[in-house]
């Protein structure tokens, strides 16, 4: 045997460095692969019911003799969910900090399926009278509990994997999931409608995204359940055990953290609802624009922020997360006014442009957020601290969105007040994050 042969060969059972180094680069690479198609399952589920609200949903199970009084109420069942996620960021934060973050995302996405589904299934308000709106609402309390813990984990476990130098690119890769899941809602949505008809939709077809969530899930859970988990958690040192209550040492120990890191997100909150959410719903109803045209530009300004996702994460690995942000910030205050304005044309062109600006604005406030908001926290904290600041600007800024925007909306007729609230909200993100630290070389281990 040459010496050439004696010195490449590996006795058996022993890992060469090359191996262990591809076999990291697989599992890193299958965490990311895991928490993009959870966040895109979980926010595909989120889309249907967004977009299903506008729709169908209100005369479906809130009928009343005005119009403007449905879409409210089902509106109203939207921001509900919004109000479950801190029960959700308490419930899987404890979890995720005390058990470790793969335990969290899987029984997350085990909730957010079997609720969606009972969606698809459940008796319209003909049918069962207020049976019907009650149990929607039950399942919409349900999945805003699962919201309440996805993000948290799916940042956490992409982050937790990354390489040095290169935790903002993976932290980032789970912020692809909310516009691919909402482009998914309407890749699913748009040709139901286009081959049933409105009234077709509005009778039975609304039932098809909710059910079809079901295969969505089982590939879902299938990737979660072969990732690895976090080495941060895994590898901590003893005597680092998350407390019994996580939040509410966060909140003792990390108060001024944790309000500025919910100010730094909800800007970026309500822009995000308020183009991919309200106008849909608002465009037809209150300017006549037609509902693919509102549906096909939303999507494609849902494609732009998918395609400026990664690089914008790679900008805030380079020059840090706070120059990126505060740029996007500033770029949403001063196009909030134009980009609302936009739907006063009624052109489709002229929206989707507005809109893709827009959003592609939005993300690089939200892009490098994923791996700022956990960098602001210990690791013994991080899942619920992360969570805590996310889920809190999403319901403050996010989930209130569509009601406000309606309630302005009977007192200024015009689409320019929405540019002035998610201006002033963007406004406010601006500040809050001038008064965090950067947090790019952060040891994320501690």
């Amino acid at each position: 045997m040459s010496s050439e042969t004696t010195r490449d060969a590996a006795p058996a059972g022993v890992t060469t460095p090359a191996a262990a180094s591809t076999a990291q680069k697989t599992n890193v690479s299958r965490v990311a692969v895991a928490s993009l198609i959870g966040t895109t399952i979980e926010y595909y589920d989120f889309a249907v019911y967004g977009t299903a609200a506008a729709l169908v949903l209100g005369p479906a199970f809130f009928p009343a003799g005005n119009a403007t009084v449905s879409t409210l109420a089902a509106f109203l069942t939207f921001a509900a969910a919004f109000l479950a996620r801190p029960v959700g960021v308490v419930l899987f934060g404890s979890i995720g900090d005390r058990v470790g973050r793969k335990r969290a995302l899987f029984l997350s996405l085990v909730l957010m399926g079997l609720s969606t589904v009972g969606v698809g299934l459940l008796p319209t308000y003909e049918t069962a009278g207020l049976v019907a709106p009650v149990l929607l609402v039950v399942l919409r309390l349900l999945q805003g509990v699962s919201l309440g813990g996805e993000w948290g984990g799916a940042v956490l476990l992409a982050a937790e994997h990354a390489p040095p130098g290169r935790r903002a690119l993976f932290a980032s890769i789970p912020q692809a999931g909310p516009p691919l899941g909402f482009l998914l809602s309407s890749a699913v949505i748009l040709p139901t409608l286009s081959i049933v008809g409105k009234d077709g939709f509005a009778d039975w077809a609304w039932r098809v995204p909710f059910l079809l969530s079901t295969v969505l899930i089982v590939v879902g859970l299938w990737v979660r359940s072969r990732v690895t988990e976090s080495p941060v958690f895994a590898q901590r040192p003893a005597g680092a055990t998350a407390p019994r209550f996580p939040l509410g040492v966060l909140i003792k120990e990390y108060p001024g953290r944790l309000l500025l890191g919910i100010g730094a997100a909800i800007g970026g909150s309500a822009v995000y609802y308020l183009t991919i959410v309200y106008s849909i719903s608002y465009g037809p109803a209150a300017l006549g624009i037609p509902q693919p045209t509102m549906l096909t530009a939303t999507s494609v300004a849902a494609a732009a922020v998918v395609a400026a996702t990664v690089p914008v994460a790679k900008l805030a690995d380079r020059v840090g997360r706070r120059p990126v942000m505060l740029t996007g910030a500033a770029g949403c205050v001063l196009w909030a006014l134009p980009m609302f304005g936009s739907l006063e044309t009624g052109d489709g062109v002229l929206i989707t442009g507005a809109f893709s600006v827009g959003l592609v604005l939005f993300i690089m406030m939200f892009s490098p957020m994923a791996a700022f908001l956990p960098e602001l926290f210990p690791a013994r904290l991080r899942y619920t601290g992360a969570s805590a600041t996310f889920i809190l600007a999403a319901t403050l800024g996010g989930g209130f969105a569509p009601l406000v925007a309606t309630w302005l909306n009977t007192h200024w007729k015009s689409p320019l007040i929405l540019g002035v609230y998610a201006g002033a909200l963007c406004l406010v993100s601006l500040v809050c994050v001038l008064a965090l630290p950067e947090t790019r070389d952060k040891d994320f281990s501690a």
